[in-house]
């Protein structure tokens, strides 16, 4: 959650993807980590530019990685027609 937005934000050269809002956008679940470390109004920014990349995935609020194995691991959440409908070029 601390350091989300700078990479979201970060300026690549031209022809180069952004790493981080290219994960967020195929993600099928979003561990938003050490939230924690920011107020909930960052959080809730956070958030919603979150959503605003990806409408579609699950946000999980973490501190340390704490997340339940089971709901991150054989839950059968990859579905190769959506991920074409989102960018027919892969």
């Amino acid at each position: 959650a601390k350091h989300i937005e700078q990479h979201v934000d970060e300026e690549k050269p031209e022809g180069v993807e952004n790493e981080a809002v290219e994960q967020v956008a195929f993600a099928d679940r979003l561990l938003l980590n050490k939230i924690d470390l920011v107020s909930e109004a960052d959080l809730f920014r956070i958030e919603s530019r979150l959503k605003g990349i990806n409408a579609f995935a699950p946000i999980m609020r973490t501190e340390k990685a704490q997340v339940s194995v089971d709901s991150v691991l054989n839950i059968k959440a990859f579905d190769l027609k959506k991920t074409l409908d989102m960018d027919p070029e892969l």
